[in-house]
């Protein structure tokens, strides 16, 4: 067979394959029980019956595995839960998207068909399909960057406060209402936590557990720690900020020892080339002038 044909069996077994194992991967189970429970839903304040989610979400929900919506939601979580696209909007969008790269290239390899059409067709339904999921991921990794660069200084705010005589959640309070950035966010919605009813451990546990960065997890273990056990708060405060801040300045030395090596590759591939075209080049003229 031709490497044509065994494309066009790939865009249609793939497709296929990827519907039936959804399918099988359903918690039956699960499914059933989150039913029962939103039909136990009362009705609102004006006397009308809760709206219901569109049928497509419903759909895309069965096509999509629950350890897939839950690593999606864990993405979401590291990114920060944009407003702009919550995770129905990516459960609903993502097989959209396939859908239109795979009809888009299907309309392209109908005006020429080959072999490389096929595969273009198949990597722009990928493409439509994860692409999201990249993109929530780079979003996820800088905002964790940006977390572990504030963490140093927003501690030396919340110990100067602390040692003013505020509380530890009125320090984090007026860090928050001071900072901008994606850790004073982090910090107000531990302290809505917190607010609802939600135990001091549990609201940072989940702060933590939001997070990938490990100078966090730290601060948050040594908080609850100290508040299990009654140490003092400014005194993990002014640790935890030390240690944090000797960590950034290792891994900036880090970062500074590893340039020379990432240098050599480009003085390689692009900067040596055209010293030598330009150092040696008017010698080889003369050279083939001189044979010549």
């Amino acid at each position: 067979m031709t490497l044509m044909a065994w494309g066009l069996i790939a865009l249609v077994i793939l497709p296929a394959t990827f519907l039936v194992w959804s399918l099988l991967a359903i918690d039956r189970s699960s499914v059933i029980s989150v039913q029962t429970n939103l039909g136990r839903i009362s009705y609102t304040a004006d006397g009308q019956p809760p709206s219901r989610p569109p049928i497509f979400l419903g759909l895309a929900r069965k096509l999509t595995p629950g350890s897939y919506e839950a690593r999606l939601d864990r993405l979401l979580a590291t990114a920060g839960r944009p407003m702009s696209l919550p995770l129905e909007k990516m459960i609903v969008g993502k097989p959209l998207l396939a859908l239109a790269g795979f009809g888009f290239g299907l309309f392209v390899f109908s005006k020429s068909p080959s072999a490389g059409m096929a595969f273009f067709t198949l990597g722009l339904t990928v493409l439509g399909y994860f692409g999201p999921d990249l993109m929530i991921y780079n979003r996820g990794i800088k905002r964790q960057q940006t977390i572990e660069l504030e963490l140093p200084n927003t501690l030396d705010q919340m110990l100067i406060a602390v040692e003013a005589g505020l509380g530890f959640e009125a320090a984090m309070a007026r860090t928050a209402e001071n900072g901008k950035g994606p850790l004073a966010e982090e910090f107000i919605r531990t302290l809505q936590d917190i607010q609802v009813g939600r135990s001091r451990g549990e609201a940072y546990q989940a702060m933590a557990g939001r997070s990938t960065v490990q100078d966090l997890k730290s601060f948050v273990r040594a908080v609850v720690q100290a508040d299990k056990y009654g140490i003092g708060l400014a005194t993990v405060l002014r640790t935890q900020a030390n240690q944090m801040r000797v960590k950034r300045r290792q891994r900036a030395e880090e970062k500074a020892m590893k340039i020379p090596v990432k240098v050599i590759f480009p003085l390689i591939l692009f900067i040596f080339p055209v010293l030598f075209i330009v150092i040696m080049g008017p010698a080889a003229i003369r050279l083939m002038d001189a044979f010549g």
